[in-house]
């Protein structure tokens, strides 16, 4: 069965990465394969409760290092042979518009399958 790797943390910009890949995964067939960056056990029970509603196949992955979730991103899609993987980008400012933030920019650069990148919706 082929996966979709999703980074996954408890902001807009991780729920929007979150739904584009559950919906992806629904209308494909693919398995799951979330990476978090969650750190308090209460958000880890409510990503497992929201992805046990979805009734997809899926597998869930703490990032070993929460400020550089990157590296497990990439290994996970690595080692899955993932079809793509699917992160969520923040909106900025007209200044912060000139960079990307670092991990989102090594997932798309460093990847060896595509990258779907996904913008939070508006506040």
């Amino acid at each position: 069965m082929s996966v979709i790797v999703v980074g996954y943390s408890a902001k807009p910009e991780g729920t929007a990465a979150l739904d584009k890949a559950v919906e992806s995964a629904k209308l494909l067939g693919h398995q799951l394969v979330v990476v978090h960056t969650l750190e308090s056990p209460d958000e880890v029970t409510q990503l497992a409760q929201t992805l046990s509603q979805t009734g997809i196949e899926h597998q869930v992955r703490a990032a070993p290092d929460p400020h550089d979730p990157a590296e497990e991103v990439l290994a996970t899609a690595e080692r899955t042979d993932a079809a793509f993987i699917v992160i969520g980008l923040r909106q900025r400012s007209p200044v912060g518009k000139l960079l990307l933030g670092s991990n989102a920019q090594r997932v798309l650069l460093d990847a060896a399958c595509p990258v779907l990148a996904v913008k939070a919706p508006p506040r």
